[in-house]
């Protein structure tokens, strides 16, 4: 049974702990991140482990067995579930070049690899279906089960973007630029971004934000002036110019992580008048969270092909017209939008389990798109001046990357 509560990448509780654990590494700090392919961060185990033995030393005291919610759920199922490669890499725990468990962090964060599951590849099936779920479910008994891959690695399958050739955009609650690529020999994992495992044949590579539509749903909760969904405010929006509402904003609600990795970092904006409404504020906010994929964007350039497509997928992107325009003409680059009804992250593990059956000889196939949206020159130059901002405001605000409620004011 559970002993633990379920601690998401959102949970930021451990920011403190994730300080404290870099200024241990101190100088190994970097061989950490490029052995693991993670930064030493609050979304990842490490600080998460430390955070729950410093603050419940009890139940810490009880846990045998360290899992995620998915093998948490095939071991109800199944029995004692291994781990996919692809999710122990999104841990921090893992070495993903000797696809095995890290041993200097795991002494240093006092685990054991016994208190970890078993490393597999994905296309190792699980066993079979306990008794009383085969009862239950007799068509499902008869099927192989595959363990779980990571959401983002799934997504770009189900968005049909891997190889060098193709850049797969999500934003959703949240946000994620990635590339995945045969394996090779890695020379480096750049300082801003995360290296993660589809399976021992692809990296993944790319950076994840922590502010996507969970910030204009934030926005339209606020109940600002009348009907404020999300909707009606991008309706509004959508008659604004380009980075016409002379506003400057760090949409650090949920924290960040990449490409800045500020554990505790909290959102501003600069600029407000007597003349701000609720439809300037959410033209900034999509505004603002684009320029966070543009500065990721300029660190994955480098890995892609001269010539690459960049697909858009995920709810909050795929069902905004605007979004979709402003993300073009920020990045400077046509952007692919998908079928909205298209679930990417859930026909790519469809298509990865059909992939490891020897079903489909590819393991992404072709996916219709519903638009391109091209970039407009004149509109990327008024973004880039507003992205220029944003980067000077979060310099000021976060000097050296310290929080802004530990700063001397």
């Amino acid at each position: 049974d559970a002993v633990t509560p379920l601690l998401t990448w959102a949970d930021t509780r451990a920011g403190d702990a994730a300080a404290a654990l870099r200024a241990e590494l101190g100088d190994r700090l970097g061989a950490v991140h490029q052995r693991t392919g993670c930064r030493v961060h609050a979304s990842y185990w490490p600080a998460k482990l430390r955070w729950l033995r410093e603050s419940d030393p009890q139940n810490w005291s009880k846990v045998t067995r360290w899992e995620s919610f998915a093998e948490f759920l095939a071991g109800k199922l199944q029995g004692g579930a291994p781990v996919s490669l692809s999710m122990a890499s999104g841990t921090g725990l893992l070495d993903v070049h000797l696809g095995s468990w890290d041993p200097e962090l795991l002494a240093l964060l006092g685990i054991t690899a016994d208190q970890l599951p078993r490393l597999i590849d994905r296309e190792e099936p699980l066993p079979a279906l306990r008794p009383g779920f085969a009862k239950r479910w007799p068509t499902l008994s008869r099927l192989p089960w595959y363990p779980a891959i990571g959401d983002g690695a799934a997504a770009n399958i189900g968005a049909g973007a891997i190889g060098r050739g193709k850049l797969a955009l999500t934003l959703g609650t949240s946000g994620a630029l990635r590339v995945i690529l045969p394996d090779q020999h890695l020379e480096e994992v750049p300082p801003d971004l995360w290296a993660y495992r589809l399976d021992r044949a692809h990296w993944v590579l790319g950076g994840a934000l922590s502010n996507g539509g969970n910030v204009t749903t934030w926005l339209s909760d606020l109940g600002l002036n009348g009907d404020t969904s999300t909707e009606t405010l991008s309706a509004q929006a959508a008659g604004f110019s380009p980075d016409g509402h002379g506003l400057t904003m760090l949409p650090f609600l949920a924290g960040e992580r990449s490409p800045s990795w500020k554990d505790n970092a909290q959102g501003a904006v600069v600029g407000l008048t007597l003349n701000t409404g609720p439809a300037h504020l959410m033209r900034a906010t999509m505004e603002a969270i684009a320029y966070r994929f543009a500065t990721l964007y300029a660190v994955l350039r480098p890995l892609l092909c001269p010539e690459h497509e960049i697909i858009a997928n995920g709810g909050a992107i795929l069902r905004s017209p605007l979004w979709l325009r402003i993300m073009a003409d920020t990045l400077n680059h046509p952007i692919t939008a998908l079928d909205p009804e298209e679930e990417a992250a859930a026909r790519g593990a469809a298509r990865a389990a059909l992939h490891a059956l020897g079903a489909a000889d590819e393991l992404a196939a072709p996916v219709a798109s519903t638009a391109v949206y091209s970039p407009v020159a004149e509109r990327h130059a008024r973004y880039a001046a507003g992205q220029a901002r944003q980067t000077l405001l979060e310099e000021r605000l976060y000097p050296q990357g310290v929080s802004w409620d530990t700063m001397d004011r």
